[in-house]
């Protein structure tokens, strides 16, 4: 399956653990988080614009620290022009970022960016229950679908 998302077309990162069953590559969690991502998972400050149309928009840090916990490696983030930082995943020689979608039509620099830090990040407490909804939403999923390159069910899910 093609993505949209940054860095989707190496698939040689693979799931360090087998706690999310089906997760074996970024696509795949890609493609679970894709029915998960909501407006009550992105960041506060951005949920007036948020839609289906553009849902990975405001779920960087929950989703790099996420991705993390799955495939190991190291969270960076591309400073922005508020201040902020869109975080992304490396892990190898491997870069990716799950919610580069969100910036259509701009060219983020992964390169030479400072790491970033889940204790840092998560001293927000509204940003540490988003992350613990993602991973509690993933978890749920366990069983429901299947994320493999060749097989999923026709079910539907709600956020």
């Amino acid at each position: 399956m093609n993505h949209g998302y940054y860095g989707w077309k190496d698939e040689t990162v693979a799931a360090v653990t087998e706690e999310y069953e089906g997760i074996h590559t970024p696509g795949d969690l890609y493609d679970a988080l894709s029915h998960i991502w909501c407006e009550y998972s992105c960041a506060p400050r951005m949920r007036d614009q948020w839609s289906k149309e553009n849902k990975t928009l405001g779920q960087c840090s929950i989703t790099a620290f996420l991705a993390q916990d799955i495939f190991g490696g190291t969270v960076f983030g591309v400073p922005l022009p508020d201040g902020n930082y869109h975080c992304y995943n490396v892990v190898g020689e491997s870069v990716f970022d799950l919610t580069s979608e969100q910036f259509p039509g701009e060219v983020l620099n992964y390169e030479d960016n400072p790491e970033q830090f889940r204790e840092k990040h998560f001293a927000k407490e509204e940003k540490r229950q988003r992350y613990e909804y993602l991973k509690e939403q993933l978890r749920r999923r366990k069983g429901k679908i299947s994320f493999g390159k060749n097989t999923k069910t026709s079910k539907s899910y709600s956020d």
